[in-house]
């Protein structure tokens, strides 16, 4: 819903039963507003904190204000961890795993920053508000500002580390990098750790499993005498839990990198159809390929095939250049685009596609590998999506589309493949 007056935009997005939330991007769609208002109103739970942002715009400049009540304590508990493995696919994945264990505990998630070289706020990437339509969450820097200095004070910080009981490792939640870093961003510190020999893979659902886990937690670490878990990692499998993909819908992009991303899609395809696909083709991962046939859960390789009947294989993980060229032909006139979008780590095999496809009239676009968010964006919205089945970036994307109800598959299965084509793991079902 759009409402204009006094030259004041107001943008209405997310409407659930619960909670309506209004988001602003008024500065790029109507030059003429000075100021936008939007209000946070019926929030989803009674700890929620109403919220408005104010974005002006002077000086050719636009300052975005928010303004929020202070976040109240919830006796029912926190979940803090640091997503310190592997790049943003293996930190994603985890990500969605936590949530359903913070969800099967009953306990608030605090949203960690996604790593990279440095803390970058889970806010950064992806808006907070719609993650509570799943589950109860508060951001990291919140939690840490408002809530930390009296409930987890300096002096009373337990961390706890997923290993034997009676072995003779330390639990050390802040050795080696990333560890030490990512808790140093926020000045942590641990008085005390403990170790737990406990089940952490939690299933989305009100299975009896979740209440066993939860069951097992509240024996061990009560809520009363552990009010905050503070983890060493993600209390989640890699790859993940089939079960636990469509959480994947509740994560909605960050208002800036979509729009950054939106504006290379104009500048690029010119509202014209485009199909987009992932190559992984730097030595790293054609190492890791080598050896990989046989292997029956390989990375993120169940999204695509069935480990009871059919195993990873070379050309799923590293697909030769004549395969991706014909695929992504025979994808470009399945849905008659002339727009080819290439994401990739190293060789794009840019010239290849111009040269197999001038025939179509296809144009190739790439950007730099500098921006990966802006890619993962763009695949996202593309009209299809050929993506590598091994790679947790490519599963992060066929999440997003699965979400959306919009087709994708992977190097080495069919176009219309009913394991890897529209909504994967909500419209087809195993026999």
């Amino acid at each position: 819903m759009l409402t204009t007056f006094n030259n004041m935009v107001k943008i209405e997005q997310f409407p659930t039963k619960k909670t309506s939330v209004y988001f602003c991007c008024a500065f790029l769609l109507f030059s003429a507003c000075s100021t936008v208002v939007c209000n946070a109103n019926d929030s989803a739970s009674d700890d929620d904190a109403t919220e408005a942002v104010i974005i002006h715009e002077a000086e050719g400049r636009v300052k975005v204000g928010l303004a929020k009540e202070k976040p109240t304590w919830d006796p029912r508990g926190y979940i803090l961890f640091c997503p310190c493995m592997g790049r943003f696919g293996n930190q994603a994945e985890h990500y969605v795993g936590t949530l359903a264990f913070a969800k099967a505990l009953d306990r608030t998630l605090v949203l960690a920053p996604f790593r990279t070289y440095q803390n970058v706020g889970f806010e950064d990437y992806f808006l907070v508000e719609p993650l509570k339509q799943y589950h109860r969450v508060i951001s990291m820097g919140d939690f840490m500002e408002y809530l930390a200095p009296q409930h987890w004070p300096v002096g009373k910080r337990r961390g706890y580390c997923y290993m034997q009981v009676n072995s003779e490792s330390v639990c050390d939640l802040k050795a080696g990098n990333p560890f030490g870093p990512f808790w140093d961003g926020f000045h942590i510190d641990f008085d005390e750790t403990l170790k737990f020999e406990l089940p952490i893979y939690a299933q989305d659902g009100n299975l009896p499993q979740n209440r066993q886990i939860k069951a097992a937690w509240d024996e061990r670490f009560p809520v009363d005498e552990h009010p905050v878990l503070a983890l060493r990692g993600a209390p989640a499998p890699f790859p993940m839990l089939e079960v636990n993909r469509q959480i994947q819908q509740y994560f909605h992009w960050a208002p800036g990198i979509f729009a950054e991303a939106k504006g290379y899609m104009g500048q690029m395809f010119k509202g014209d159809k485009y199909v987009a696909i992932h190559l992984r083709t730097g030595i790293d991962w054609e190492r890791a390929c080598r050896d990989v046939a046989g292997i029956r859960r390989y990375m993120a390789s169940p999204q695509c095939h069935e480990l009871d009947k059919e195993a990873t294989n070379r050309e799923m993980c590293y697909p030769p250049v004549k395969h991706v060229l014909e695929h992504t032909r025979n994808a470009l006139q399945k849905i008659g685009a002339k727009q080819l979008f290439i994401a990739t780590d190293k060789h794009s095999y840019e010239e290849e596609f111009k040269k197999d496809l001038k025939s179509l009239k296809v144009s190739v676009h790439r950007l730099s590998s500098d921006l990966p968010m802006i890619d993962l964006v763009i695949m996202g919205e593309a009209d299809f999506f050929i993506g590598n089945c091994v790679s947790s970036f490519s599963s992060f994307v066929k999440r997003y589309r699965d979400a959306r109800n919009k087709p994708s598959t992977f190097w080495n299965r069919a176009l219309d493949d009913p394991m890897t084509s529209i909504g994967e793991y909500v419209a087809y079902k195993r026999t």
